[in-house]
Parts: structure tokens; sequence; C-alpha cells
């Protein structure tokens, strides 16, 4: 398996375990969303906490050319961490939600 293909694997396992997660709160559902053809991953709830709509995205990441691209996280357990101990380097993760000036002071990828 080439590396490319072993961080797509390890993206979508990172991604079904949070999802398997669900809020404590509400009605809400956590759907995991895998994009296969366009490397686009996301963790995403949907439902009600009594009278407030939930939608939205709790964990996003893409892998654009040869690095995984942490696009959103909104958990409490920090993905970048996970990504890592499964076995994607620090070098090959960029968090995307960090404007590019800060990524150089992450210790991770800059894009």
């Amino acid at each position: 398996m080439d590396r490319l293909e072993r961080y797509r694997e390890i993206v979508r396992r990172v991604i079904r375990e949070y999802a398997s997660y669900k809020p404590s709160n509400g009605q809400i559902d956590t759907e995991a969303i895998e994009d296969r053809d366009r490397d686009h991953y996301e963790v995403m709830h949907v439902g009600w906490d009594g009278q407030r709509r939930v939608h939205g995205s709790v964990v996003h990441i893409d892998i654009i050319g040869d690095k995984v691209w942490l696009q959103y996280d909104g958990t409490s357990r920090p993905v970048a961490d996970e990504l890592i101990e499964a076995g994607i380097p620090r070098e090959d993760i960029v968090l995307g939600f960090h404007p590019p000036d800060v990524r150089p002071l992450t210790g991770f990828a800059v894009g």
C-alpha cells in the first residue's frame, strides 16, 4: 500500500471513530461523510437540541496533494493528535484552520 492510500485508510478510520460518538444533548445524529473521489471526509451533527436545529461539521479533513489537511476540528480530543498516533507524520498534516502566516509556528506542515 502506498503512502497516500495508507493516509486515506487512516483518515477514514479516524472519521468513523469520531462519528461513532453521539452527542449527550438533544436528538442529534452523527454522520461520517466519505467522498473518496475527491478525498473529502467529514463528521456531521444533524438533528435537534430542544427547539434549536443542529446541522454542522464537527471534523473536516481533506487530502490535498500529498498532505492531510485538517480543515476544521470542533472536538474536545484533538484530531491532529489522533492522526499522528495512527501513523501520519506531523510534517504531512496541515492545520488548515490556522492562517497561512501562523502555520509555520505550529510544528505541522505549512501546506
